[in-house]
C-alpha cells in the first residue's frame, strides 16, 4: 500500500518526523508532498522546495519504507486540489493528514484520509522552530541531524534572519529582484 503526507516541512521537523515513522508502519511505500513548492524566501516560507526534498529525504533514510518527494505548487481553487496534488503524485492509497481543510478535500474526493496525534505541538510547529532561529535561540534539538546539516549547508539561518528584516519604512521588502 502505498500512502501520501503532505507538508509545507518549512523546516521539516520532529513532528513530521515521528509522524512519518508512524505512516511507515502502516504502508510499503510512502509519497512526501512537498507543499508550496513554488514558495521560498520569505519568513513564512524560508526554504526552496528543492532544500526541504534534501532535508525530508536524509531524515527519512533510516525507515524501511520507500519514499518519493514530489513537489506540490500551491493552487488557488480548493475544489480540484486533490486532483491537482494525484496529478503531480505517484497514485497512493491512502492520505495522511492533521490539516481540517486537506482531511475535507481528500474526503470529498473519495480519498481515505488518516490521522495521526500531533507531538509536542506547543513547540513542534514550523512559526516556533523560525522564530527561535530568527533570534538564534535553541532549535537544533527540534530537528532531525540531517536538517540541521541542510539548514547550515544553504545558510538558511542567515536567509531566515534576512528575510524577516524589515526596510527602513517598517515594511517587508517583498519586492521581487530584476
Amino acid at each position: 500500500m502505498r500512502g501520501f503526507y503532505i507538508g509545507r516541512f518549512q523546516p521539516y521537523h520532529n513532528g513530521h518526523h515521528r509522524m512519518v515513522e508512524e505512516i511507515a508502519d502502516e504502508v510499503d511505500e510512502l509519497v512526501l508532498g512537498i507543499g508550496s513548492a513554488g514558495d521560498s524566501h520569505s519568513p513564512r516560507n524560508p526554504f526552496t522546495a528543492g532544500e526541504r526534498i534534501m532535508m525530508v529525504t536524509k531524515s527519512v533514510e533510516a525507515f524501511d519504507v520507500t519514499t518519493y518527494a514530489v513537489p506540490i505548487e500551491d493552487l488557488e481553487r480548493n475544489s480540484v486540489w486533490v486532483s491537482h496534488v494525484q496529478s503531480m503524485s505517484p497514485a497512493f492509497d491512502v492520505a495522511y493528514s492533521n490539516n481540517p481543510l486537506v482531511i475535507q478535500l481528500f474526503k470529498e474526493a473519495g480519498v481515505e484520509v488518516r490521522q495521526s496525534p500531533m507531538f509536542n505541538r506547543d513547540v513542534l510547529e514550523g512559526t516556533e522552530l523560525r522564530d527561535r532561529m530568527i533570534h538564534d535561540e535553541d532549535w537544533r534539538n527540534l530537528v532531525p541531524d540531517p536538517v540541521v546539516d541542510v539548514i547550515e549547508e544553504i545558510g538558511g539561518i542567515e536567509r531566515l534572519q534576512r528575510v524577516s528584516q524589515t526596510d527602513a519604512n517598517g515594511g517587508r521588502d517583498n519586492v521581487s529582484p530584476s
